[in-house]
């Protein structure tokens, strides 16, 4: 099937005018020009847009987005097992804290004793989740596998206020830094 700008628009829920600038960048060219001079996308490029749409869903900039895309080795299959992981981690942490809000929403209507310790646990796992994306590797390298997992759950015990001298004492660190 082919869709002209407004038709691939109105098909992945994206303006026109994002369509004709990623085709300004380079990052989506339609697959042919008609005769009128309206762009035509094929099933190709639908393809790649579905992944320009995944990889902003994750955060990615254009620019990553076509290096990424461009590369010779990309593979669109690998890519979408990918993106699917990456979904499934971003859903179990929506999870958790959705269900951080339902309870802290029942301990402000009096129906359950919340302790500070857990107003916390989703926002520590997304931190030890940053960690592990930026470190993981180097510090699971240098320090062992226990010794990395030992420390992700002390994090994850820590009281509200042990959280509150980290996150000061992190602070201070990255303005000495500056």
């Amino acid at each position: 099937m082919e869709y002209t700008v407004q038709a691939l628009a109105r098909l992945a829920g994206v303006s026109t005018r994002t369509l004709r600038y990623y085709d300004e960048i380079g990052l989506l060219k339609p697959g042919r020009i008609n005769s009128s001079g309206y762009r035509i996308y094929g099933r190709k490029e639908v393809d790649i847009l579905q992944q320009i749409l995944f990889y902003r869903e994750l955060g990615f900039n254009l620019n990553t987005i076509k290096e990424i895309i461009g590369s010779d080795e990309f593979d669109f299959t690998a890519a979408l097992k990918e993106h699917r992981l990456a979904l499934l981690e971003k859903r179990v942490r929506l999870d958790r804290l959705i269900a951080n809000v339902e309870k802290t929403i029942k301990a402000n209507e009096g129906g359950v004793e919340m302790p500070d310790k857990e107003k916390f646990e989703g926002f520590k796992e997304k931190l030890i989740k940053e960690n592990e994306e930026k470190f993981g590797e180097e510090i699971r390298a240098k320090y062992g596998e226990e010794a990395v997992e030992r420390s992700n759950d002390a994090f994850r015990k820590m009281t509200k206020e042990e959280y509150d001298r980290f996150t000061k004492l992190s602070e201070e660190v990255l303005s000495t830094l500056v």
